[in-house]
């Protein structure tokens, strides 16, 4: 059993014992040590995993942290428990304590559901106040996984993960940030895009005014890609109907064949957030997608000339393609989908390009016009 299928597999542990545990040291015994032993780590072995380690704090002797994580004798991670039921909000200034005086790097606060990953990018010896990796182990995602595989026994490196907390940690707050703009969208945020396409001054009348449209605008994006994720799932159930209907026999004895391209909702999801990273910079309906053998293309008026970035998705390791004027594409590779943000300026840079192209073609049609000279109005797609 791999990593991946151990975590889910634990996942659905808590789903089906949470209502039967009662204490917090039940909840040690249930979901948190078998988390620990998940991540390489024997829960038995005082030279990896000490219960009630002490930490000193000020004036205070004897004060204990739940679980000591060791390498060599000294502390790496310090684990912080609670019971299940209760909100980590209120427990986070206890961890923070323990740290301040530990040589640990990390600091886990959980309660066996949500683990809060801290360490101390703002300022060296002091915990951050902020997560940078936050999951709840019954609905983890799969980036999640991989980020988690990061603290496991047989990988664990303190440079490699600090140098992805940070990135992660200002990602988490910008994806928090962006999911309430999109369902309650500031002044500021409302602003912005209204300067985009409103002439003259934005005062604060228009910007109530543009509040609904810029709502509205985005919801509009996320229902297109549903419905397009639905028509495709739709169109796969009614060839294997047909298969059905024109000879039922074969349809039971042989299952229908793979398609070539399968567009995953990984590539549809990259999708969504690029066109919604270019909301404000083009019309998101002249956004579209092909997907193919290797790779999932995103391109401008659905025309290939007209590349905005391109989803390595279907190996082991994962790309974003970026291009320049020239069509020069540059690879770079992404742990998940939430990765593709980094590249935002590349996606505007390109399709400003185009838009600035499209628009001297236009001059230039019309100059010729005005002049005499009767040329075909150039293709405009």
């Amino acid at each position: 059993m791999d990593f991946k299928d151990q975590i889910r597999q634990l996942g659905d542990r808590v789903g089906k014992l949470r209502e039967n545990i009662h204490t917090e040291e039940a909840t040690k015994n249930a979901f948190i040590m078998p988390f620990l032993q998940a991540l390489g780590y024997d829960v038995f072995n005082p030279l990896e995993v000490v219960p009630e380690y002490v930490t000193d704090v000020g004036t205070k002797k004897g004060e204990k942290i739940d679980y000591a994580i060791l390498k060599e004798n000294t502390p790496i991670i310090l684990v912080e428990c609670k019971h299940h039921k209760q909100n980590l909000d209120l427990h986070d200034g206890q961890l923070l304590r323990y740290f301040h005086v530990s040589k640990a790097k990390f600091g886990i606060l959980t309660n066996g559901i949500v683990y809060r990953f801290y360490t101390d990018l703002q300022q060296p010896n002091k915990m951050d106040e902020r997560a940078f990796l936050e999951f709840s182990i019954d609905s983890i995602k799969d980036s999640h996984i991989e980020e988690l595989k990061k603290f496991h026994k047989s990988y664990f490196d303190i440079e490699t993960i600090v140098e992805t907390a940070s990135e992660l940690m200002y990602m988490n707050e910008l994806r928090s940030i962006a999911s309430r703009e999109m369902s309650e969208p500031s002044d500021d945020f409302t602003r912005h895009f209204a300067r985009l396409v409103h002439q003259g001054p934005v005062s604060q009348k228009v910007v109530d005014k543009f509040r609904g449209y810029v709502k509205r605008t985005f919801s509009g994006i996320i229902n297109d890609v549903l419905n397009e994720r639905l028509q495709l799932a739709m169109a796969k159930q009614d060839a294997v109907n047909d298969a059905m209907v024109h000879d039922p026999g074969k349809a039971i004895e042989e299952k229908p064949e793979t398609p070539k391209i399968f567009t995953s909702p990984e590539e549809l999801e990259g999708f969504v957030i690029v066109k919604t990273l270019l909301a404000g910079i083009v019309d998101p309906k002249r956004v579209s997608y092909r997907d193919g053998q290797t790779y999932f293309s995103i391109l401008l008026d659905d025309n290939n000339r007209k590349p905005i970035a391109r989803l390595w998705f279907n190996s082991s390791k994962k790309y974003v393609g970026t291009f320049d004027e020239m069509k020069n594409e540059q690879r770079h590779e992404v742990s998940s989908t939430d990765d593709i943000h980094v590249h935002v300026e590349h996606f505007r840079r390109i399709v400003q390009f185009y838009e600035s192209v499209r628009a001297s073609d236009r001059t230039s049609a019309s100059d010729a016009t005005s002049d005499g000279i009767q040329v075909p109005a150039p293709e405009i797609p």
